[in-house]
């Protein structure tokens, strides 16, 4: 999905302060949960973020760390998507309590929650990614993962592969490994080996860069390992989870890199 917090919503999918709806009677919260109370909606001034919302209509949460808080753009950038997220699942829980009214069914308060973490903070980089969880009233919840790239020395947001001279460039710099090492965890997960090309279901590889591709670093200097996160059904069924694999640096990947970028990477161990 990467940077999806600067392209839009997603849908369907040491705290500094916490915010929690107000506890009211369950009939006048029924009417107007929905509406953040003041507390929820004040923005601390740095530092780490955490929010929390519950009521009969929807359970609201999100927070970042300090090291996000510590820079105003990041900072800006990740309290707009809160509130973006946050408005959107108001509407969307006030759309869906409606029609259960109006069709005699029970309403299944909906549910949002987003947690940014640092994966690595390098001099001319912070590296974070996020786990959210979205339930809309379905059978089950449907989880995910975001990740950005902080410039230093450019005050932007970046998403990982801008770092690269093409998505296509990179792909090929990761299928070969990364199909490999996918292909190993599916087997151990399922306990038989998996065979590409076989009629079974979730059997073919799939491309690293249709999921959520994070750079991280063993060194606390430069870039020299990649991770991807496959969210559930896209390399297998809603039971096998989510898959996480780890590549090192390559010569390849060094090769596919912009190269304005190239001294922020080494070759992986």
């Amino acid at each position: 999905m990467g940077l999806i917090l600067l392209a839009g919503c997603k849908g369907d999918p040491a705290p500094a302060t916490t915010a929690t709806a107000s506890e009211a009677p369950v009939e006048a919260a029924s009417e107007d949960a929905g509406t953040p109370t003041d507390d929820a909606s004040t923005v601390p001034a740095g530092g780490a973020r955490s929010e929390k919302d519950e009521n009969d209509l929807y359970e609201f949460t999100y927070s970042y760390p300090d090291a996000v808080g510590a820079i105003p753009g990041l900072k800006a950038a990740l309290d707009k998507q809160l509130e973006a997220q946050r408005a959107e699942l108001i509407a969307s829980a006030r759309e869906d309590r409606a029609e259960a009214r109006k069709d005699g069914f029970p309403y299944h308060a909906h549910s949002y929650g987003e947690d940014w973490k640092v994966v690595t903070s390098l001099p001319g980089w912070l590296s974070i990614s996020s786990e959210f969880y979205t339930f809309s009233g379905g059978a089950h919840g449907m989880s995910g993962s975001d990740t950005l790239l902080w410039d230093r020395h450019a005050e932007t947001a970046r998403a990982p592969v801008d770092l690269f001279t093409s998505k296509a460039a990179l792909t090929k710099a990761l299928q070969g490994p990364f199909c490999d090492a996918l292909d190993k965890e599916r087997a151990r997960r399922r306990g038989a080996p998996v065979v590409r090309g076989d009629d079974e279901m979730f059997s073919d590889c799939i491309d690293p860069l249709d999921q959520v591709v994070i750079l991280g670093s063993s060194n606390g200097q430069t870039f020299d390992r990649i991770g991807v996160r496959v969210p559930p059904y896209n390399a297998g069924p809603y039971a096998e989870g989510s898959y996480e694999i780890t590549l090192g640096v390559t010569g390849a990947v060094m090769a596919a890199l912009k190269p304005q970028y190239r001294t922020s990477f080494s070759l992986g161990k």
